[in-house]
C-alpha cells in the first residue's frame, strides 16, 4: 500500500515512525493510503531545513519570487484533473467542487505574484530639514500553517503562496485524512524552482505537531480547524512570541426576508447548505426565516429539492456528476447522524430525515441524506454547535430585528447572509451584523482573494487575517527608516527628545 512520506529538503522523505494512519476513500469506506506520523525528531529536522534556507530565500528579489510562483500557477492549472482526482479521492467531494476549490486556491497564487508591488512599503520625502523616512516590509522567517480536511488544497494556498511570496520559509502540516494534495503540492512548488528547503510538508501526530507552536525558530503559525483547538494554538504559540491567526468554528446564518425573491433564494440555499455535505466554515446550516409564512413558502419549496439530491461518489463527470457526496469519515458520520437524533430529541420538527441515507452499489460509504429541520430554537443543540455536515435548520422570527438579535446573539461569526430586494434591510444587515463575511443575496460570502478572510467572535482568535492585504501584514514586519546625510557631523549632543522641523 502506498505510504504518504513528508517532503523535506526538497525530497520525499520517508518517516523513521513505524506509526501510520490509514487514507480512507469516503465513497467506498475502503483503505486506499496510509500516511506516515512522524516522530519528533523528524519535525525538528524540517523546521531546521527551513531555517537554513531562509537567509538565502529572504535575499531572493521580490521579483524573482514571483516569478516561480507565476511558474506553480501553470504547473497546477497543467496538473488540475490530477489534483482534484486526489482531493475527490480522500475528502469525498464531487469533482467540480474539487475543480472549485482549486481554482480558489489558484486566485491567492495569482495575488501573491504581484508582490513587488505588495511590498513597495511607504516613503516621505523631506519630513524634516534634511531628513527623508520610509518603511521596508521585511519577511519574518520560519513560518508554519496547520490546515484541516475540508479542503486539502484550499487552505493550504491561503497560506504559503503568500509567505512564500514575502521571503518566508513555510512548513506545512496537512490534515491526515487528506495529506496527498499537499505533498503533490510541494513537488510541483520544486518543478516551479523553489529551492529546497524552503517549502516543506511534514505529517505527524498532534504532539508532534504541537513543536511546531513552541519551537524558537517558527516566527508564525497559521491554523485553520475547531474553535477548541484554535484558542489553543492561539494560546500556546502567542506564549512562546509567536504571530497566530487562528480560524475556528463557526455557525454561519441566512436571514430570508418576505421580500425575498424565492426560487432564487432557495436554489441559493441549497448549495450553501448542502455542497460539500456542508463540510465548510462557510456552509449555511441555519435559515431565519422573518414573517407569518415565509418559512413555510422556503419549506414547501426546499422538501423536493432536498428529498431529490443525487448523492454518491465524487469522481462522476458531467451530467452523471452526482451534487452531494459522502462525509469524510465513519467517526463523522457517526457524529452528524448523533446530531440529527439530538434535534429530534429536542423538539424541532424533523421534515427530511438524511439518516439511514443509502448509495447503490457503495454500502460502506461514509454518506448522510440530506436533512431538513424546522422550528429550531436558540437554545438546541443543533442551532449551538457547528455540525459540519449536511443538515439545515429553519428558525422563525416576526421581523427583521428579531433575527439580526438572534444572528448577532450567537458565539460565532464567521459569516452571515441576508436574501432580500429591499435595500434598506439590506444595508442595515451589512451595517450592524456581527460577523466578519457579509453577503447580500450570496450564501457563501467567501472573499476573493485580494479581500482578506477572517471571522469575528469565537470563529478566529488573532488580529490578522488569511490571504489579501493582511496576508501581507502577517507574513512580514515593517521597518521604518529615518535618514539624514549632512555635510558635516554633529559636535554637541542632544539629550532633549528629537524634532525633525
Amino acid at each position: 500500500m502506498e505510504t504518504i512520506a513528508n517532503f523535506i529538503n526538497g525530497q520525499r522523505s520517508t518517516s523513521s515512525s513505524k506509526e501510520t494512519l490509514p487514507v480512507t476513500n469516503p465513497a467506498t469506506g475502503q483503505v486506499i493510503r496510509q500516511v506516515t506520523q512522524s516522530t519528533d525528531q523528524e519535525v525538528l529536522q524540517a523546521i531546521e531545513h527551513a531555517h537554513k534556507a531562509f537567509p538565502a530565500w529572504a535575499k531572493t528579489p521580490p521579483l524573482r519570487r514571483a516569478r516561480i510562483l507565476f511558474e506553480f500557477k501553470a504547473l497546477i492549472e497543467k496538473n488540475r484533473e490530477e489534483l482534484a482526482e486526489l482531493i475527490v479521492s480522500e475528502h469525498g467531494k464531487v469533482y467540480s467542487d474539487a475543480l472549485g476549490e482549486l481554482t480558489r486556491g489558484l486566485e491567492v497564487v495569482e495575488f501573491a505574484c504581484g508582490i513587488p508591488h505588495l511590498l513597495k512599503g511607504e516613503y516621505s520625502n523631506t519630513v524634516g530639514t534634511g531628513v527623508d523616512s520610509f518603511s521596508v516590509m521585511q519577511p519574518l522567517g520560519v513560518v508554519a500553517g496547520i490546515t484541516p480536511f475540508n479542503f486539502p488544497a484550499m487552505v493550504p494556498m491561503w497560506m504559503f503562496p503568500v509567505a512564500l511570496a514575502c521571503g518566508n520559509t513555510f512548513i506545512l502540516k496537512p490534515p491526515a485524512p487528506a495529506p496527498s494534495a499537499s505533498l503533490r503540492l510541494a513537488e510541483l512548488l520544486k518543478e516551479a524552482g523553489l529551492p529546497d528547503g524552503v517549502f516543506n510538508v511534514i505529517h505527524c501526530g498532534n504532539e508532534a505537531a504541537s513543536l511546531l507552536t513552541r519551537d524558537e525558530r517558527i516566527q508564525a503559525v497559521s491554523f485553520v480547524g475547531s474553535s477548541a483547538v484554535a484558542q489553543h494554538i492561539y494560546a500556546t504559540a502567542s506564549a512562546h512570541g509567536k504571530r497566530v491567526q487562528a480560524f475556528g468554528a463557526a455557525k454561519n446564518h441566512a436571514i430570508v426576508m418576505p421580500d425575498a425573491d424565492l426560487d432564487a433564494t432557495v436554489q441559493a440555499i441549497m448549495g450553501g447548505a448542502f455542497g460539500s455535505a456542508g463540510e465548510r466554515c462557510m456552509a449555511l446550516p441555519i435559515v431565519v426565516a422573518v414573517g407569518d409564512d415565509t418559512a413555510d413558502k422556503l419549506i414547501a419549496k426546499l422538501t423536493p429539492l432536498v428529498n431529490a439530491l443525487r448523492i454518491g461518489p465524487g469522481n462522476l463527470r458531467g451530467k452523471e456528476e452526482n451534487e452531494m457526496g459522502p462525509v469524510i469519515s465513519k467517526a463523522h458520520q457517526t457524529k452528524v447522524l448523533g446530531y440529527i437524533d439530538q434535534g429530534v430529541a429536542e423538539g424541532a420538527k424533523l421534515v427530511i430525515d438524511g439518516r439511514n441515507h443509502q448509495v447503490e452499489g457503495h454500502p460502506e460509504g461514509f454518506y448522510v441524506g440530506g436533512t431538513l429541520f424546522d422550528n429550531v430554537t436558540t437554545d438546541m443543540k443543533i442551532y449551538r454547535e457547528e455540525i459540519f455536515g449536511p443538515v439545515l435548520g429553519i428558525v422563525r422570527e416576526k421581523d427583521f430585528e428579531s433575527a439580526l438579535n438572534t444572528v448577532n446573539g450567537h458565539e460565532f461569526g464567521n459569516g452571515s447572509a441576508i436574501f432580500t430586494t429591499n435595500g434598506h434591510y439590506a444595508r442595515e444587515f451589512v451595517q450592524n451584523v456581527e460577523a466578519g463575511m457579509v453577503g447580500v443575496n450570496i450564501p457563501v460570502p467567501v472573499p476573493v482573494a485580494f479581500h482578506s478572510f477572517g471571522g469575528w467572535k469565537r470563529s478566529v482568535f488573532g488580529a490578522l487575517n488569511v490571504h489579501g492585504p493582511d496576508g501581507v501584514r502577517f507574513y512580514t514586519r515593517m521597518k521604518t527608516v529615518t535618514t539624514r546625510w549632512p555635510t558635516g557631523q554633529h559636535t554637541v549632543a542632544e539629550f532633549s527628545m528629537p524634532t525633525l522641523g
